[in-house]
């Protein structure tokens, strides 16, 4: 089902947003002048999502009509479901209010939380600033070395929350494959994961997106250091719907799979990866300030200021329009049952 969209590249969705460009009425135009667009984090300060957050706003004012200020504010809580609930139920929905929360939100009410107090589809998806690869890592001192040794020696792995891919991935696994994983939840955010891997806490992180591991911990990974034999982590798989170029020798799960069922959960499962990075705004906004917001955000991306500063962080960009965001979405909700059952179940 899927398929045909994570077929589509960033390039051809940029393309498109860009020649496809509104007409926007006067008021429209008008709209921004003087305005301060909040730019609202899920997440706590330093972890791979807020720096993207943070990014991104740098740049984002000069691209939409007016100019606006962007302000970024951290609204940390269960792996962003805290302000998912605020951005789909309280938050303004004239277009001056936009969030960041985590790729997972979007499949929450799917998937049976029933904290999760919103209808994705009702959502504006403006885009998302990267196709994600995760990893599941163990830190050098676990027993865990590789995934083979998942089957026989448990791994103790920090969660940020219910709705984050930390949680969710190593249950589905667990069920899928007979993995055994500790999952210690309740971190604020991904940063703090780690921390808590350095202080001895937990002794992994399963859902830790690639992009997020180069810029903010390279340091640990042997991939990145030529000449270290061993990193501070050993990357046991990567974690989406193909292999990231970076990591040619690194497994990938879904090669894990032995049935038709294994693969369609998987499938289903990793679809959030082409949405690594999304920014969405509340339901009700006008359509044509959505639409500019989506153009900004595809300009943005194309701002060689914007790509510099990307590049300065070592932040991977592999833009995902807000169009195909939103078909992502509203396709999910058809996967069979039986399939959504499985990783229903593992929430």
């Amino acid at each position: 089902m899927f398929r045909s969209i994570v077929r589509m590249t960033a390039a051809f969705t940029l393309a498109t947003v860009t020649l496809a460009s509104p007409v926007y009425a006067q008021s429209d135009e008008a709209f921004y002048d003087g305005k301060i667009i909040s730019f609202l984090s899920g997440h706590s300060a330093g972890g791979g999502y807020d720096t993207y957050v943070r990014t991104l706003a740098r740049h984002l004012g000069k691209h939409i009509p007016g100019n606006p200020q962007v302000v970024v504010r951290n609204v940390p809580g269960a792996g962003s479901l805290v302000l998912t609930n605020q951005v789909a139920n309280t938050l303004e929905s004239d277009g001056t209010v936009i969030a960041s929360v985590a790729r997972g939100m979007a499949f929450e009410p799917l998937f049976g939380n029933e904290q999760a107090l919103y209808k994705p589809g009702e959502m504006n998806w403006l885009g998302s600033l990267n196709n994600e690869t995760s990893l599941c890592v163990a830190w050098h001192e676990a027993k865990v070395k590789n995934w083979q040794d998942l089957k026989t020696e448990a791994l103790s792995v920090g969660s940020t929350g219910a709705g984050a891919d930390t949680n969710l991935f190593p249950k589905v696994l667990s069920d899928l494959f007979g993995f055994k994983f500790n999952i210690i939840a309740g971190y604020p955010g991904g940063n703090d994961v780690m921390l808590a891997m350095e202080r001895g806490e937990v002794e992994g992180r399963c859902g830790w997106s690639w992009s997020s591991a180069k810029s903010t911990r390279g340091e640990w990974i042997a991939q990145l250091n030529e000449g270290m034999e061993q990193g501070k982590v050993n990357i046991l798989f990567q974690m989406s719907l193909k292999k990231h170029s970076d990591l040619p020798d690194v497994p990938l799960v879904t090669e894990f799979a032995e049935t038709e069922k294994q693969r369609q959960v998987l499938n289903l499962l990793f679809a959030r990866q082409v949405m690594g990075r999304p920014v969405v705004a509340p339901p009700g906004v006008p359509e044509a300030r959505v639409a500019m917001l989506r153009k900004a955000i595809a300009m943005a991306v194309e701002d060689p200021e914007f790509l510099k500063d990307a590049q300065n962080q070592s932040l991977g960009i592999n833009f995902v329009g807000g169009e195909e965001i939103q078909a992502i979405v509203q396709e999910a909700y058809e996967y069979p049952d039986d399939v959504i059952a499985v990783i229903k179940d593992a929430m």
